[in-house]
């Protein structure tokens, strides 16, 4: 049989039989190893059938991790890393002076809450992440910070993985809630997480500066006294209790940092020290704080630049319910500490105007080794 097989030239008529029975033969074996060899067309004469048989035996023999999926889908689904990414509110915001390279010194007692983006982490070949994200006019050229962040874990670990980055978000750009920051601080976390954990949180800690003022705080475990331009951290440990109740209204408007900072006027700032009298005040327990302590000098700077924003905050005062009220960041959302008396009449007066966005969130926090979750 072998002799005749190969001696195709003697008698074509039943060679060419043969051959047909041997890609018959061939495709039931393939089907019997049950490895998807369906999916491929086996009698084709143009050398993908042999090319494909051997990626499926290579399947099919290889760790149990790449036998349970044949397509690279289903792969990179099992492969995704789903993480959260929270915000953040400033319980108090004292600007402290005007440094020689431009940037201020602050002061700022930080709190996650429980409202946030997510971001879809998958490891990918190649030699270029992939970035996509659900909200019109978020940058998806390298000046993205979760790009950048991937980036950055790739120089400082020296580990070359790139990632498909998927980040579905909700939370407004220029609301001084850190929605960006966050962004990035989770990436640098999954990332690291997905590489294997080259990097210590220390490490990322301090790599994290490197990107922006904000992204340090969001790799601490929830609450956190930020000094310098923000990103000198000391993480509170244990952090402020979950589960704070607060409204955040959000003017569909926004402010820049830089704005506000340019519109500051020093001497209308706090004089309260944030060391010695806001900082061990908050930390006895938040619901005893004075109202007083609750103080953000770039209030003043961003209500000279958009003069809705105090009248947003003088109605939200007038509400039953809340204990605090006052802008977060640069702004422009204000946060309400409480919960209105009567939710239903609050969401018909702010919730149904066009102009505002209304979010009930709480404070949150994370164990020790472990990332945020959304409550």
């Amino acid at each position: 049989h072998h002799s005749t097989f190969f001696t195709i030239g003697n008698n074509t008529s039943h060679s060419t039989q043969r051959i047909e029975t041997m890609r018959g033969l061939l495709t039931l074996l393939f089907v019997t190893l049950g490895a998807g060899a369906s999916a491929f067309t086996v009698g084709s004469r143009d050398g993908t059938a042999r090319y494909s048989a051997t990626r499926i035996l290579r399947q099919s023999t290889g760790s149990s991790a790449t036998n349970t999926d044949v397509s690279t889908a289903s792969s990179e689904t099992d492969s995704t890393l789903s993480l959260f990414s929270p915000c953040k509110i400033n319980l108090f915001l004292r600007i402290i002076r005007k440094r020689e390279d431009g940037f201020h010194d602050l002061a700022s007692l930080f709190q996650a809450i429980g409202f946030g983006d997510s971001l879809e982490l998958t490891p990918i070949d190649g030699t270029a992440d992939e970035f996509t994200c659900n909200m019109p006019g978020v940058p998806v050229d390298s000046s993205n910070l979760v790009l950048r962040a991937l980036e950055l874990m790739r120089t400082k670990t020296g580990v070359e993985q790139y990632f498909k980055a998927n980040l579905i978000k909700q939370v407004p750009a220029q609301a001084g809630l850190g929605g960006g920051s966050a962004n990035a601080a989770t990436a640098m976390w999954g990332a690291n997480q997905l590489m294997g954990d080259p990097a210590s949180l220390e490490e990322m800690v301090e790599w994290s500066g490197d990107l922006g003022s904000d992204i340090t705080f969001f790799l601490s475990r929830g609450t956190a006294y930020c000094t310098g331009r923000g990103e000198i951290m000391d993480s509170i440990d244990p952090p402020l209790p979950s589960g704070t109740r607060l409204c955040i209204v959000k003017p569909n408007v926004g402010l820049s940092t830089p704005a506000v900072f340019k519109a500051l006027e020093y001497d209308k700032l706090s004089t309260l020290d944030a060391d010695e009298e806001l900082l061990p005040t908050f930390l006895k327990g938040i619901d005893d704080v004075p109202d007083g302590y609750f103080i953000n000098d770039l209030e003043f700077p961003a209500f000279k630049c958009l003069p809705e924003l105090k009248e947003l905050k003088d109605e939200l005062l007038q509400e039953e319910g809340f204990d605090h009220v006052m802008m977060s960041g640069s702004g422009t959302s204000i946060f309400c500490l409480g919960e209105p008396s009567d939710k239903k009449a609050f969401e018909e007066k702010f919730a149904k105007r066009e102009e505002l966005q209304v979010f009930f969130s709480e404070f949150i926090s994370r164990p020790e080794g472990k990332w945020f979750e959304a409550p």
